[in-house]
């Protein structure tokens, strides 16, 4: 059986993220470009998810990176590249 080690790390971003979820003008503000998910699929091959972060490829350079994400509204936004 594999552990992941960041799991409970990321439950507990996935419940403050997903327990007061924000609208995109707050997102925004706070993070800077956010995508809603056919704006993700626009810019962005999607790799994988694990919650609250998706693995993804940047369509217009090939580059690998993750996004953050909340569940409802879907909003995307801190594109780190790996």
């Amino acid at each position: 059986m594999n552990t992941d080690p960041t799991e409970s790390t990321r439950r507990e971003m996935v419940a403050e993220i997903n327990n007061g979820p924000k609208n995109r003008e707050q997102l925004e503000a706070e993070n800077g470009q956010v995508w809603d998910t056919a704006q993700l699929t626009k810019d962005f091959s999607v790799r994988g998810f694990m919650a609250p972060f998706v693995v993804v490829e940047r369509r217009a350079d090939g580059v690998v990176g993750s996004l953050t994400f909340q569940h409802n509204p879907r909003f995307y936004w801190g594109f780190m590249a790996d």
